[in-house]
């Protein structure tokens, strides 16, 4: 099989969230994703198309190293469309590329950074592992970047992860454990415009197949345990060209005006449930106020002090649930940002 390259095409399903995947055999290696053939799947089985009519036309955007049968083999990120062209509803990537490949948001270079915080459940009884079933641990305090066997649960699924996604080159930054134990983060960054989108879904990918291998459930449930536990969100970090350069705190302070006025749409696209985690408890701003502080990581929009103090660099917007999708937040926070006049 020396001559022959495996492609795994990963395409997002019916609920937004559930990932799917198929894999075929080419003919040799393809490192351009435009030299890649289209592809099909039953879209009445995924909650996306008729039976009566029901494939839907896949097609390959990105590629990246397969960390599980390396060698030559890929994974493609792919959208997915009616058999007449048209995206599909779930297809939220072709949208945002027509908002990364507009001129003005092209210049500007859009910057994301990521932090995908994410649980892992015991299989079958659906409850953080660590925790004894249908009990609770120790309340949070030792937790948050913690190490050893009472405080750290899943580093292995963690590590592994990590490991994964350097071999697949995606721009993975980092990794933590969180502040409610069984809870863990990786972010993603810096990516580019479309390229953030692309490389989270493939992140998230590798994460559900290496759960699956060590029989543990992912959940991005925002708020999986109820009560004084904290959430899981999806911190957006950003950045354009103009506020990274001199002046550029200026720029940032317009911009999280402009994303204030438009707060409520931002809400209604930051993910399902996530008025379970914005509570304004637990590290986070109440979910019909909108407030931005330096340093304030119970507000929607965070600053850090360097940038205040270097008067320029980037901003955190706090309000992204962990289920969130990241085409959307990405595009939408560019969009408004730069394209958007009030």
């Amino acid at each position: 099989f020396d001559r022959f390259k495996d492609e795994l095409a990963l395409l997002i399903g019916g609920s937004g969230l559930d990932l799917r995947s198929k894999a075929r055999t080419l003919p040799g290696p393809v490192s351009d994703p435009s030299k890649l053939p289209k592809w099909n799947y039953d879209g009445s089985s995924t909650g996306q198309a008729p039976g009566e009519d029901s494939e839907v036309i896949i097609y390959p955007q990105a590629i990246f190293k397969d960390p599980f049968r390396r060698g030559n083999n890929i994974l493609v990120m792919c959208d997915a469309y009616t058999p007449a062209g048209e995206p599909i509803p779930t297809n939220k990537r072709h949208n945002a590329a027509k908002i990364f490949s507009h001129p003005d948001v092209v210049a500007e270079e859009p910057w994301y950074g990521i932090e995908q915080e994410y649980t892992l459940l015991q299989k079958d009884v659906n409850w953080p592992v660590g925790w004894p079933v249908g009990g609770f641990p120790g309340p949070q305090g030792p937790y948050y970047c913690g190490a050893g066997a009472d405080k750290a649960f899943g580093r292995d699924i963690v590590d592994a992860h990590y490991k994964a996604c350097l071999y697949a080159g995606i721009n993975i930054s980092g990794i933590n454990g969180e502040v409610m134990p069984g809870q863990w983060e990786f972010q993603v960054g810096p990516a580019i415009g479309i390229s953030a989108g692309d490389e989270l879904w493939v992140a998230r990918y590798i994460l559900e197949r290496i759960t699956e291998i060590a029989g543990v459930v992912l959940s991005f449930d925002p708020k999986p345990i109820k009560g004084d536990w904290n959430g899981a969100g999806a911190h957006t970090n950003y950045s354009t060209k103009t506020m990274r350069n001199d002046g550029g705190y200026e720029v940032i302070k317009s911009a999280i005006e402009k994303l204030g006025k438009r707060h409520k749409e931002h809400i209604a696209a930051y993910g399902e449930g996530n008025e379970r985690r914005l509570t304004g408890r637990h590290e986070t701003a109440d979910i019909n106020t909108f407030l931005w502080g330096v340093a304030n990581r119970g507000a929607s929009i965070r600053v850090g002090r360097d940038t205040e103090k270097a008067g320029k660099g980037y901003f955190e917007d706090r309000r992204p649930a962990s289920n969130m999708d990241p085409y959307v937040v990405t595009s939408m926070i560019a969009d408004t940002t730069i394209l958007w006049k009030p």
